[in-house]
């Protein structure tokens, strides 16, 4: 059984500058409350403007003495994070409880994926590398190297409060970056924890600063048009993405963006059905269905539709919904009350144009953001929960006859992050893997993030990479160096 009051004691309440605890401007502070049961479980600094510019001014001071740090110093770091964050993983997983929904073993494991970006860049902060050759003419030594961009403005979202951190703050720290980490309003203590820890591990003062703050766009914008920040970095909606690489034009700033996201999820006639009914439930469920990669619409061959969606709700219906923290619990509250609003409206607007409810009726807590998980069958092509990102637990099938067909459909969308599709066929599945305009394509796997592996869209879900070998190159510059001979 958790310790709630022994844990929220230990972590830090207040803004992270230039090494020091402190409180925001004014004193002002805001509420973080649980969404399983509206309780406020506790009060932490809301920065100014004036914080923002002083956490920046910190990055960018210690950015000098950081990007020359030896590498491997910075790579023992990191791993030390990696092992500490490890070792203290029950209090991680149930701080991420507490603030955003998800259930305790859900929490253990981002956890688990959150430690690995620690370690997959401790390994790469040491094979950051260069080239030397001559030039084709002669008469001189072409040398290139590849040097830290600067101070980075980090801004990450609710849903994946460790995981999103460790996937930015990694390779910054690898690279020799200074950062300014503005986590969101709804889950800022796992991001505070996570900052004490770094600190603790002995990342320098100045090095990694974070800012709490209910005024997001009052804080950020002036630091993402000061030109002592050299690269931005964004998880979010496509809006907000939208809007914050408009503010990033003024200087050219450096900006990686991982946005929203529409995926397909495609059982071909020929798949697996229970492997199939596995993936979906994966795809779909993962974070309680607040997930930009989550299984979003769900195409079926026409000759295995009517099967597939009965197994899929028979398993969806068993789901135990409740606080994350009961045992046993599988699905737990969404971020707020609106949120849980939006996905009741969506699923409502499709039973009125036609949709069939095949599973949640089933009752759910009275106090919470609950949403039962929901199987929708024969959802018009139009359906407002087909063009928009459901962020809920609401699994909408959608039937389809011939491989052209539904290849056309799932990429008729303006998102391009995550694709999944069942087959058999290897002849298909290259095919099909080719032809989806997305950023990652899962073959029979509905999960497919991997530290070890480049995460990114394409189209309005984004550009840049974070993770695998291609994740540093966001946070490094080419320098070429002429050498006469």
């Amino acid at each position: 059984m958790v310790d709630v009051p022994a844990l929220l004691a230990r972590v830090p309440r207040e803004l992270h500058v230039g090494g020091e605890w402190r409180a925001a401007t004014g004193g002002r502070t805001l509420e973080v409350t649980n969404p399983a049961t509206g309780q406020t479980l506790a009060r932490v600094a809301d920065a100014s403007p004036a914080d923002g510019d002083a956490a920046l001014g910190a990055a960018a001071s210690a950015q000098e003495s950081w990007a020359t740090t030896p590498p491997r110093e910075r790579s023992e770091i990191l791993r030390s994070a990696y092992e500490l964050l490890v070792e203290r993983t029950e209090d991680f997983a149930a701080l991420m409880t507490l603030e955003m929904g998800k259930p305790l073993a859900e929490a253990r494991g981002e956890v688990a994926y959150a430690t690995e970006f620690f370690r997959w860049f401790a390994e790469e902060a040491v094979r950051i590398s260069g080239s030397f050759t001559v030039a084709p003419a002669g008469g001189m030594r072409l040398l290139t190297m590849r040097q830290p961009v600067g101070p980075c403005l980090m801004i990450t979202p609710w849903n994946f409060p460790l995981a999103m951190g460790t996937r930015k703050i990694g390779p910054a720290l690898a690279a020799g970056c200074t950062m300014v980490v503005k986590p969101a309003a709804q889950t800022p203590l796992t991001m505070h924890a996570l900052v004490a820890l770094l600190e603790e591990v002995g990342v320098p003062a100045g090095v990694v600063n974070l800012v709490t703050t209910s005024r997001a766009g009052e804080v950020m914008e002036p630091l993402i048009r000061d030109p002592r920040a050299r690269k931005l970095t964004f998880t979010g909606s496509t809006a907000v993405g939208r809007a914050l690489v408009e503010q990033s034009a003024q200087q050219l700033l450096r900006v990686s963006m991982e946005l929203g996201g529409n995926a397909p999820f495609v059982v071909f006639d020929d798949a697996d059905l229970d492997a199939a009914v596995e993936g979906c439930l994966a795809a779909k469920m993962r974070n309680i269905g607040e997930a930009c990669t989550a299984a979003n619409r769900i195409y079926v061959h026409r000759s295995v539709a009517a099967s597939f969606a009965q197994r899929l709700a028979e398993r969806m219906r068993a789901l135990r919904v409740g606080d994350g923290l009961d045992d046993g619990v599988e699905v737990g509250p969404l971020i707020t009350a609106a949120a849980a609003d939006t996905v009741r409206g969506l699923v409502s607007s499709a039973v009125a144009g036609g949709a069939r409810l095949l599973c949640g009726h089933e009752p759910v807590p009275e106090v919470g953001n609950f949403v039962a998980p929901t199987v929708l069958v024969d959802v018009p092509r139009d359906a407002a929960l087909v063009r928009e990102e459901i962020f809920g637990p609401v699994a909408a099938i959608q039937s389809f006859d011939d491989e052209d067909e539904v290849i056309g459909r799932a990429n008729a969308t303006e998102y391009g992050l995550a694709s999944y599709f069942y087959t058999r066929d290897l002849a298909r599945a290259m095919r099909v893997a080719e032809r989806l305009d997305y950023g990652m394509v899962g073959v029979n796997a509905g999960v497919i993030s991997n530290p070890a592996a480049p995460f990114g869209g394409v189209k309005a879900s984004g550009f840049g990479r974070e993770g695998g070998a291609e994740g540093i190159e966001e946070y490094v510059e080419t320098k070429y160096v002429a050498i006469p001979s």
